[in-house]
């Protein structure tokens, strides 16, 4: 049986476990889970099972699962633990982690836990907490295994025999000068079947440049997809080796931003799926509360033409077609400019292509239709004058919601607002107002 189908069974036993409050079986099938699996459970189950499930682990899982939960539920168990118990839990975990756990404490709690640990723990610690999480710094671990270059191959094997063990994902050994300065790489595979007499600096790997600490985690994450690395190490501004980045954080990385890129799209605050609706509630009305000031200025431009209207009464029929294209044509746009700048494919030498050209496929994709949609309201209504004035204000609509699209993120990233929880509200408000202008201002010229 493999491991996956097994632990779905397991899972599954577990779920009837807690419907019934077996406690005693509970405990048995926590006890056989991976800490991930413990972990998904507890967050996938509602708020009054999460602590029973809590309480039923044993000490030394705690540790590992605290690290697999998701931030915020994470903060939630800790806050109910006191410095020392913190201490035991973070002595377990490696550095970057420790970082992560601590910085969502307060400050003082953080400077009881650090007061605790030993010397040498502290001093790593406080070496990844001198970064913020969202740069290399911040995501690296301090352990790391390094050599010298002139060392040979058959030195460094017996040197790495010495450890107990070596620190997981290492696929190289990184190379330093006396300084602690970064050299090259020693990649692991080479170590192994290389000629045990020949130094480390025949056999190092030295077109690997080292990553900077302030580099921001999103690259980093690009640079390990683009190269496939499983680690990298991290250096400091005098190039001195500093720690080691794995691929585990870079896929915490990936996820954090496919979180954020999700729930931004639907104007949402990152929230646990499962939290209580007087915790959801408010912060989801933020966003329609901006919503609802955006439809009144859309509003307030039909108002505008209300003379039109009542002497045209199709111009009602007829207009939230108008506005809905426009819409949808932009937040396409948006959608592949907001995807273009997470890959990080978007510089200032293509932005002006990309701007042209959203504005070219607005313009064929606006002609195209306003095509169709004249014939089919000169039909409609028996009136071919208000079919050119909506194929008119379809062009003029659709290539606006092109620019718009294109441009907007470009100008919210540059003015240091999220495009993905920003854009979108902005852009409907352009859409609509442009379509209603450009329909009710066109047919208030042609029917005077």
């Amino acid at each position: 049986m493999t491991t996956a189908i097994k632990s779905q069974k397991q899972l599954a036993r577990l779920d009837q476990a807690l419907s019934t409050g077996t406690l005693a079986d509970v405990t048995g099938i926590v006890s056989d889970l991976s800490p991930g699996d413990v972990a998904h459970l507890i967050s996938s189950s509602p708020p009054r099972y999460r602590h029973v499930l809590w309480r039923l682990l044993e000490p030394e899982q705690e540790a590992a699962v605290l690290n697999e939960l998701p931030e915020d539920l994470r903060t939630a168990f800790l806050a109910d633990m006191g410095p020392k118990a913190l201490a035991d839990i973070v002595g377990q975990l490696d550095d970057d982690d420790v970082a992560d756990i601590l910085q969502e404490l307060p400050e003082h709690i953080t400077d009881q836990v650090l007061s605790i640990m030993n010397v040498q723990d502290r001093a790593r610690i406080e070496t990844v907490l001198g970064y913020s999480d969202d740069v290399a710094g911040g995501l690296m671990s301090t352990d790391t295994i390094t050599v010298r270059a002139n060392l040979t191959l058959d030195v460094v094997l017996r040197y790495l025999r010495r450890h107990q063990e070596i620190p997981l994902n290492t696929d190289t050994v990184i190379v330093v000068n006396r300084e602690e300065r970064y050299v090259g790489l020693l990649p692991i595979r080479t170590l192994l079947v290389a000629d045990p007499g020949v130094s480390v600096r025949e056999m190092m790997v030295t077109n690997r440049d080292p990553i900077p600490a302030l580099m921001d985690a999103s690259e980093v994450a690009r640079l390990f997809e683009r190269n496939d690395w499983i680690s990298a190490p991290v250096v400091d501004d005098h190039g001195c080796l500093i720690g080691r980045i794995t691929i585990d954080d870079i896929v915490d990385v990936i996820r954090e931003e496919a979180d954020h890129s999700l729930t931004s799209l639907g104007h949402l605050v990152e929230e646990d799926t499962f939290s209580p609706a007087l915790h959801t509630a408010p912060r989801r009305a933020i966003w329609l509360g901006i919503n609802l000031c955006t439809a009144f200025i859309a509003a307030a431009v039909i108002n505008a033409f209300q003379g039109t209207i009542e002497k045209v009464i199709a111009l009602a029929v007829l207009m939230p077609i108008v506005a809905s294209m426009g819409g949808i044509a932009g937040t396409q746009t948006l959608t592949v400019l907001i995807r273009g700048m997470a890959m990080g494919q978007i510089n200032a030498r293509n932005q002006g292509w990309l701007v042209g050209r959203e504005a070219a496929v607005g313009a064929m994709n606006g002609t195209l239709w306003a095509v169709v949609v004249a014939i089919a309201a000169a039909l409609w209504f028996d009136d071919a004058l208000l079919g050119a004035v909506i194929a008119s204000a379809m062009v003029i609509n659709l290539i606006t919601a092109g620019v718009s699209g294109a441009l907007l993120p470009l100008l919210l990233q540059r003015w240091g607002i999220d495009p993905a929880l920003a854009g979108g509200v902005i852009l409907t408000t352009v859409t609509d107002v442009v379509g209603f202008l450009s329909f009710l201002g066109l047919a208030t010229l042609a029917y005077g």
